[in-house]
């Protein structure tokens, strides 16, 4: 080149770069205006894969599109491929004319025949033949062919993994577990041409695996992802040998198994290899493997088969059902014997294994052990079995018999299957007795009335009796005022005593087969009671007098059934203007209605069913002058612990209703109460009420009033006084406390500094008080007081109060 450029002149060079130019320009003129045909896509290898879809499309490249014709494609054998047959079925090749006059090739289903060369052919202003070749190459996508995405080997086996891949080229495969490449230089993984052996699988061989394959000259990669879980043949882990069943009774039992996954259980009765859950009175889950059997019958004895089967196979074994046959009691008889004898019960019944029997008296829990029994030689329980015909006889023996021993006795019959009961009766016959009258009191008669004497012997069999008087039998002397009602064993004796000679000793003597028993009576003449002991005053009101009472020395055989009292201004002379009053035995003895400062007579005497005694006892008394009321009593029980003073304590946190009775006037009406409450604290054992945050309540014609806009948690005195016209009782006095709130837990540091200080927990609600409220009730009115000032000043006293107390604790503390 530097040659060249050395024999060439300077403008030789030019002239040469010129005509280079011109030369390029008259090829790409020449080029533009030759006609051809262009293949779209351009590349003249086209890769495809089998059984997927494709389109060639030919557009000639001409200087007059209107000089093209005949059109068409040729296929890898030279032959003209067809348009699509109008309102035919798609063929697997066909041509098409797109708009811009092209032609396209449909390809719906490519197959490695249709590989070849295809040629797009068209003529040219009827002089040149226009050609153009492409050259379709085919290959097999990869496609699984045997890869389930689910795999399941059994636990100690050796398990191929599948992954059969079809892939033209071949493809190469390799393996990931967990993301991770599956490394085949030791034993445990092998890499098959099936798929990825795994030897002596475990539970840690689970996990995602990964199956890849790879086409090396087509470029293409594909992933199967497997997920492996490693399944555990069934294993029973729990079916006794024998099984043990109850004729009549329903029947359980249980075959467990395990594995993975969780096996199905069914039951197989051997004798018919059927299964029992489709058999009457059979159930079977086949979850839990609970067998159930409603009723079951003799019939159900025999072996049975327990099934467990999952994916990883199948487990049997077998296991014996014995029915066993409940007791039954066939013979119990009731039984007599005497007193001091020997007596016997025998109890026999059927079951099978032979039944155990025992005895127990009818009410108790304890049973009779075999043989002589320990807190009781005379007692003995004798038993016998046959297992051979599944039958138990027990006999109870009982020496020397007493009259204790009779009674119900129970048989118990005892296997596996169940217990029997039966029921028999011991009579232990003895002689009459009358031990049970001995304390009763004689009977009383009076003014002629009929009395009625009763004579009940014990004794078996049933005794006779005969009634004596003065030493004769009654039934011989004929007496129409003596009358007997029976002969045994109860016999009543109906006296009528219309003289003194009745009122005397009786006897009734009973007879049976064992002997005799005799038993004395007394008829006694009742009276009036004897004088009152005593009766003083004990409680003296103007317008009440509370006695005590004692009464006669001796009642004469009757109870008193009431105390009377006659009373009479002393100033009258004449009794039969007296008022009366009587009260029962157990009751307050309190004459109401008198007048104040008043003299009265009192005289007293006792009652009986005899009549009233004579009056006695004979008394004065004097009223007080007319005075305030007596003290009201509330009508609440305290509690009180140790030392502490007693506490009312109210079921609600926000209102109490305080209940009182009515107490004496002292001569004048009471109209009306005043109620007193006040929160307070207690202080070194002192109680301080906070007299600024009080309430004041007057209420009439009632003996109750409930306190409401009450603090929780808060202790209240409250002071309650009856008023009539000559002023006020004394106050009754209660200490009540309201129940915690809702709202109580969330005091803050007031209360708990009271607290911590020693006081009482109820009052750290009241710094929680902005306003004090008094509130006077009559009537006809009703007022209301709110002050601000006096409750600003409450607060004050309140924290000045908590202040000097907290200051005496700490001091307290140091020293």
């Amino acid at each position: 080149m530097g040659e060249l450029r050395k024999s060439l002149p300077l403008p030789s060079i030019s002239v040469f770069i010129a005509l280079l130019l011109c030369c390029c320009s008259l090829i790409e003129l020449t080029q533009a205006q030759q006609p051809i045909l262009e293949i779209y896509p351009k590349q003249e290898v086209q890769r495809k894969p089998v059984g997927k879809s494709m389109i060639l499309t030919c557009r000639p490249t001409v200087p007059d599109r209107g000089l093209v014709a005949d059109l068409q494609w040729k296929d890898n054998a030279n032959n003209t491929i067809p348009p699509k047959p109008i309102g035919r079925n798609q063929p697997p090749m066909y041509t098409e004319t797109l708009p811009g006059d092209s032609l396209a090739l449909m390809i719906t289903s490519l197959s490695s025949e249709m590989g070849g060369i295809y040629y797009c052919t068209a003529s040219y202003a009827n002089s040149e033949i226009l050609v153009k070749g492409v050259t379709i190459k085919t290959y097999v996508a990869i496609t699984w062919t045997n890869a389930p995405e689910s795999q399941y080997p059994t636990l100690g086996q050796d398990y191929v993994v599948m992954c059969e891949v079809k892939a033209d080229p071949n493809p190469t495969i390799d393996w990931l577990r967990n993301g991770d490449p599956i490394r085949t230089t030791n034993e445990k993984y092998v890499v098959q041409t099936n798929g990825l052996l795994i030897r002596n699988v475990q539970e840690s061989d689970e996990g995602i695996y990964t199956c890849r394959a790879a086409v090396i000259e087509t470029g293409e990669l594909l992933e199967r992802t497997i997920r492996v879980e490693v399944f555990i043949q069934p294993v029973i882990v729990s079916l006794p040998v024998n099984l043990e069943a109850i004729e009549g009774k329903s029947f359980a039992a249980n075959c467990t198994a395990t594995g993975k996954p969780v096996p199905e259980i069914s039951w197989i009765r051997d004798a018919t290899q059927l299964n029992v859950a489709t058999a009457d009175r059979f159930q079977v889950n086949p979850q839990t493997g609970l067998v159930t059997i409603s009723s079951v019958s003799q019939e159900d004895y025999g072996t049975y088969t327990c099934l467990a089967k999952n994916k990883a196979g199948v487990v049997d074994q077998k296991t014996k059902l014995n029915v066993l046959v409940r007791p039954h009691i066939y013979e119990l008889y009731n039984v007599t014997g005497s007193r001091t004898k020997e007596v016997a019960i025998t109890c026999r019944a059927k079951g099978r294994p032979a039944p155990a029997i025992t005895f127990r008296r009818w009410g108790s829990e304890e049973e009779y052990t075999s043989g002589q029994q320990d807190d009781d030689p005379r007692i003995n329980l004798e038993t016998d079995f046959d297992e051979e015909r599944g039958e138990s006889t027990g006999t109870l023996r009982i020496a020397k018999a007493e009259r204790a021993d009779d009674g119900l006795y129970q048989c118990i019959a005892r296997n596996k299957g169940s217990d029997a009961f039966k029921t028999g009766h011991i009579t232990v016959e003895f002689a009459p007795d009358f031990s049970h009258m001995k304390d009763l009191p004689p009977v009383f008669s009076w003014e002629q009335r009929k009395a009625n004497l009763s004579c009940l012997a014990m004794g078996i069999p049933n005794a006779t009796i005969e009634w004596y008087f003065n030493g004769r039998k009654i039934k011989d002397q004929f007496d129409t005022n003596l009358k007997i009602v029976g002969t045994g064993p109860r016999s009543d004796l109906i006296v009528h005593p219309v003289t003194r000679q009745y009122y005397t000793g009786y006897k009734c003597i009973a007879t049976n087969i064992h002997g005799s028993a005799e038993h004395d009576m007394q008829l006694k003449e009742a009276r009036v009671p004897d004088f009152v002991s005593e009766a003083k005053p004990s409680q003296l009101t103007a317008t009440t007098m509370t006695f005590d009472i004692r009464g006669p020395p001796t009642e004469l055989g009757l109870p008193i059934l009431a105390f009377s009292v006659q009373y009479k201004e002393a100033l009258n002379p004449d009794w039969s203007s007296a008022f009366n009053r009587s009260w029962t035995p157990d009751s307050p003895y309190i004459v109401e209605g008198l007048r104040p400062q008043t003299e009265y007579s009192f005289r007293f005497a006792a009652r009986n069913q005899v009549g009233l005694g004579n009056w006695g006892v004979n008394q004065q008394q004097s009223t007080p002058r007319r005075s305030a009321p007596e003290e009201p009593k509330p009508l609440h029980n305290p509690i009180q612990h140790d030392k502490e003073e007693p506490v009312v304590v109210s079921p609600y946190s926000d209102h109490f209703e305080l209940r009182w009775g009515v107490p004496a006037d002292n001569g004048e009406p009471i109209d009306k109460y005043q109620i007193k409450y006040c929160p307070g604290i207690k202080v070194s054992g002192t109680w301080t009420e906070l007299e600024k945050s009080c309430n004041s309540v007057e209420v009439v014609e009632t003996t109750s009033f409930e306190m409401t806009h009450l603090e929780g948690n808060t202790y209240y005195r409250i002071e309650l006084k009856a008023h009539n016209a000559i002023g006020y009782s004394s106050p009754a006095s209660i200490i009540m406390k309201t129940t915690r709130g809702e709202s109580d837990s969330a005091n803050n540091n007031l209360g708990t500094l009271l607290y911590s200080a020693g006081f009482n927990s109820g009052v750290g609600a009241l710094h929680k008080r902005l306003f004090t409220t008094t509130t006077t009730t009559t009537a006809t009115s009703t007022t209301t007081i709110t002050s601000i000032t006096t409750a600003t000043t409450t607060i004050i006293t309140l924290a000045t109060t908590i202040s000097i107390t907290l200051l005496s604790v700490l001091a307290s503390m140091l020293v």
